[in-house]
C-alpha cells in the first residue's frame, strides 16, 4: 500500500534523460570514478585531463534511497512518516539491493525481516514501530515483492535458502490472499480482505513478479492470477481513464471502483496507490499487460510534468494541488508503454528533481524503482518460457 508523506495513513480492513527505456543491463558506473582523457603532447610529455564519469542515474537513484533510508541493521526506517517501519519498505529494499548487486545489505535488510516481521504463517505483518509489530495483518503487495526478491537474489548471489524462503511466502500468498471470483483467480489486498467484501488494490498486480514466481514453482495459479489481474483492470478502463487506488468485486467477479478501506466516505481516487498500476503493467512480459499501461498514458499525453499532480479523478482531472515523485514515475511508465520515449525520460528525470527538492521515504522508493524497472533490466528479464495467459 502507498505510504508517500502525503498519503493518508494505509488503510487497514480497510530513462533516465540519457538512454532509452529498458536499456540493457550492464557493469554500473561507479560514482566518484575519473576517466582519463587525452589532452595534447607537451614538451614531449603527456597532459592529461581528469573528469568525472558519467554517473548512472538506476544506480545513483537506488542508493540515494539505500543510504538515506536503511539503518545499519537492515531496517527501512520511514523518517518523514514517524520513524516507522512497514514490510512495503523492506521489500522495495530487497528488490533495490538486488538490482546494485549488494549482496551483503540484502542479507542485512532480510534477515531483520524475518525476524521482525515474519508471521508464523510466512507472511509479514505490515507495521512496526518501537521495537514492536503494531499492526500484524500483511499486505499482499508487500508479501508479493518480498517474494519475487529472494527468488532473484538466490539466483543472482548464489544463497540456496533464499528460494526456500521465497517458496514459502509464495505458499502462503497463494493460500491466503489470492481468491476465485467470476471464474478467475485475483489477489486480494490481504488476509483481511475477505471478511466482508472482497477488496482489491490495483497497484498490488504485478503480472512480472507472478511470471517470475509461476516459473520458480510451477504452479499454474501464478498464471491464473496474470489474466485475472488483467480482466480486472480491462473492466475498469472500460468505464474510467485511470485505474483506482482501491477496487471491490463480488463473487460473479463484477468490479468497481471504491474509496478507501479506512475512508469509506472517500471518492475513488488515482493517487499513492494507483499510480504504481501503470509502471508495474509496463514491465509485464506479455502485449496485453503492456497495452494496459499504453492506456493509462492519454490523460497525461497533453501536460507538462508540473501539471501532474498527486491525485486525480478517474476521469484524468487534477483533483490536487501537492504534486509527488510517484505520479510522475506513473506517467512515465505509461509513457513508456506507449512509445514514448523522451515524455518517459523527461518524467523521470522531474520525479528526481522533485524527491532531491522534498525528500520523503516513498518518493525517493519509487524514482529508484522507476529507473529499476523502466530503465534497465537489473531485476532480470523475463523468464524464457514465461506463463500462458489467455487474453484478447
Amino acid at each position: 500500500m502507498a505510504s508517500g508523506a502525503e498519503a493518508p495513513p494505509r488503510a487497514r480492513g480497510g530513462a533516465s534523460g540519457a538512454g532509452s527505456p529498458r536499456s540493457r543491463r550492464g557493469k554500473p558506473w561507479v560514482a566518484g570514478a575519473v576517466a582519463v582523457v587525452l589532452a595534447g603532447a607537451i614538451a614531449g610529455g603527456l597532459v592529461v585531463t581528469l573528469r568525472p564519469a558519467p554517473v548512472d542515474p538506476v544506480e545513483q537513484a537506488a542508493r540515494a534511497f539505500l543510504d538515506r533510508y536503511v539503518a545499519a541493521d537492515g531496517r527501512v526506517v520511514r523518517d518523514d512518516q514517524g520513524r516507522d517501519t512497514v514490510s512495503e519498505g523492506q521489500a522495495y529494499a530487497l528488490l533495490l539491493t538486488v538490482a546494485i548487486d549488494d549482496p551483503e545489505r540484502f542479507a542485512l535488510v532480510w534477515d531483520w525481516t524475518a525476524a521482525n516481521l515474519q508471521r508464523d504463517d510466512g507472511l509479514l505483518a505490515w507495521v512496526w514501530s518501537e521495537g514492536e509489530i503494531v499492526d500484524a495483518e500483511p499486505a499482499a503487495d508487500a508479501d508479493l515483492d518480498a517474494a519475487h526478491a529472494l527468488f532473484l537474489a538466490a539466483e543472482r548471489f548464489a544463497v540456496p535458502r533464499y528460494r526456500s524462503e521465497g517458496l514459502r511466502i509464495a505458499r502462503a500468498l497463494l493460500a491466503e490472499e489470492v481468491i476465485e471470483a467470476g471464474g478467475r483467480s485475483l489477489l486480494v489486498a490481504g488476509p483481511w480482505a475477505t471478511e466482508d467484501f472482497l477488496v482489491l488494490n490495483p497497484s498490488y498486480f504485478d503480472p512480472r513478479a507472478f511470471a517470475r514466481i509461476g516459473a520458480e514453482t510451477g504452479d499454474p495459479r501464478w498464471g491464473g492470477l496474470i489474466s485475472g489481474s488483467y480482466d480486472v483492470l480491462d473492466q475498469l478502463l472500460d468505464e474510467t481513464a485511470l485505474p483506482p487506488d482501491w477496487a471491490v468485486t463480488n463473487t460473479d467477479g463484477v468490479v468497481n471502483p471504491a474509496s478507501p478501506p479506512s475512508d469509506p466516505g472517500a471518492s475513488a481516487v488515482y493517487s499513492f496507490d494507483a499510480a504504481r498500476t501503470p509502471v508495474r503493467m509496463a514491465v509485464a512480459c506479455d502485449a496485453r499487460g503492456r497495452a494496459l499501461a499504453a492506456r493509462m498514458w492519454a490523460p497525461f499525453a497533453e501536460l507538462d510534468p508540473g501539471e501532474i499532480r498527486e491525485r486525480h479523478d478517474l476521469g484524468g482531472t487534477a483533483a490536487a494541488r501537492g504534486r509527488h515523485p510517484l505520479t510522475l514515475v506513473g506517467a512515465a511508465g505509461a509513457a513508456t508503454a506507449a512509445g514514448q520515449d523522451a515524455a518517459a525520460a523527461t518524467l523521470l528525470d522531474e520525479a528526481g528533481a522533485l524527491d532531491e527538492r522534498d525528500p520523503t521515504y516513498y518518493g525517493a522508493a519509487w524514482h529508484a524503482l522507476g529507473r529499476v524497472l523502466l530503465t534497465s533490466d537489473r531485476l532480470g528479464g523475463c523468464p524464457d518460457d514465461p506463463l500462458p495467459t489467455p487474453g484478447r
